[in-house]
């Protein structure tokens, strides 16, 4: 069964569109890495700094190993710099699709 990772940041409004940026960068890389099914990228419609990326893996392994390995990449320094609060993360489980 696939798992779904969850990321939730959040910008200040001086640096919302460069924190957009660089959080579409850093889902671009995502592919290359071994595990990577599919990424959606959230916009809260009443706070343009406030952003969710729901992705989804094979296996918690793949998406902890992924986090543990883009760690140090210019895009996510930058990322963690920007944010006005530490970014939040976790790994679950959903339901599948209804048919």
């Amino acid at each position: 069964m696939s798992v779904y990772s969850v990321w939730e940041s959040h910008f200040p409004l001086d640096a919302s569109e460069e924190g957009r940026q660089l959080t579409e960068a850093i889902w671009g890389d995502m592919p290359a890495f071994e595990g990577y099914i599919s990424h959606a990228l959230i916009e809260d419609l009443d706070d343009a700094g406030h952003l969710l990326v729901v992705s989804q893996w094979t296996t918690r392994e793949r998406a902890d190993i992924s986090v543990q390995k883009y760690a140090d990449h210019s895009n996510a320094r930058r990322v963690n710099e920007l944010v006005s609060r530490p970014r939040t993360w976790f790994v679950g489980h959903g339901d599948p699709p209804a048919s």
